[in-house]
């Protein structure tokens, strides 16, 4: 059916308004469960140090004689460890005009890209915590940076073909090896591993492909339907070991490669400037503002995590 001759429609018109949504929708996410299970603690130097002590080993002949003069028992210093903090900022700008003018979604522009940066910051956080990247101690040209967390755990391991680990001082990273499929007897190895040294994990982080593998092991092959919401329960959030339960967690900014099993109290987040905005000085017709925080990551005794590595992520 044809249109009526001189039928003047929208295609024709030159004022209608744009339809523009106020509302700006953003599926980037930004959840940061490592980070945000951590203890807080102040750093009082770009090189933030600490101690660490351990318990000799049981002497199974510990005897003495009924009378003897006692015998000194030799003492071992502790060991100081340390980490560089680490600068990590966001810098928007943003024109006076574009202040000006009004906007869908948000109201003024340098308020909703400061929301934004921070958010992005953030981010850049969670995943330079959990690397693999060794401490740099830096210079006036070379940027500091921290020791991740894949950079520490060295005792309770299990590598691909290839792999190695590193000193466990945040000196050095660990050697990638040849990849593999994750599987519950890695796991318990390096928890059994983490027992024996006195660690007490309670947390495995992973990513997308290996917490769908996770959530297959055997131990959870029988699904069950809550016969209240109907809900099919596949996955795995909590792991029911020999040596204690564990929250099994997705974390989208690790090195997908890896399973962190972590004892959460024995790793802090220290800031030596906790996250802050500044006004930057105008140099012209903008707004500047810096997002800043200086951290780094403290590892209180890295025996009492451990780590599967190498594994397949496709």
């Amino acid at each position: 059916m044809a249109q009526p001759t001189s039928t003047f429609d929208s295609y024709d018109a030159i004022g209608n308004r744009e339809d523009l949504s106020d509302i700006i929708y953003n599926i980037s996410p930004t959840m940061t469960p490592f980070m945000s299970g951590l203890k807080k603690v102040s750093a009082k130097a770009t090189n933030h140090e600490w101690q660490t002590d351990s318990l000799a080993s049981p002497d199974v002949g510990n005897a003495v004689l009924e009378g003897d003069d006692a015998t000194t028992t030799a003492s071992v210093p502790t060991v100081r460890l340390g980490n560089q903090t680490q600068i990590s900022d966001k810098v928007p700008r943003v024109t006076g005009t574009q202040r000006k003018n009004s906007s869908a979604g948000r109201g003024d522009e340098m308020d909703y890209q400061v929301t934004k940066a921070g958010r992005e910051l953030k981010r850049d956080v969670e995943s330079i915590l959990l690397s693999n990247q060794a401490k740099v101690v830096g210079n006036s040209t070379t940027a500091r940076k921290l020791a991740g967390v894949e950079s520490w755990i060295a005792t309770n391991t299990s590598a691909g073909v290839g792999g190695s680990d590193p000193t466990g001082d945040g000196t050095d990273a660990r050697t990638d090896g040849t990849q593999r499929a994750l599987t519950e007897a890695d796991v318990k190895t390096v928890l059994a591993a983490c027992a024996d040294e006195g660690g007490e994990p309670d947390t495995i982080m992973v990513g997308s492909f290996n917490k769908q593998a996770f959530s297959a092991f055997t131990g959870n092959a029988t699904r069950n339907i809550d016969s209240t919401d109907q809900a099919l329960n596949t996955a795995v959030h909590v792991y029911v070991s020999d040596f204690g339960n564990l929250q099994v967690k997705f974390n989208r900014f690790q090195r997908a490669r890896s399973a962190l099993i972590l004892d959460m109290n024995m790793w802090s987040f220290a800031t030596l400037r906790d996250f802050q905005s500044t006004d930057l000085a105008k140099t012209g017709d903008t707004d500047r503002k810096q997002i800043l925080v200086e951290y780094t990551l403290e590892c209180n005794q890295e025996k009492a995590s451990g780590i599967v590595a190498d594994l397949t992520t496709a």
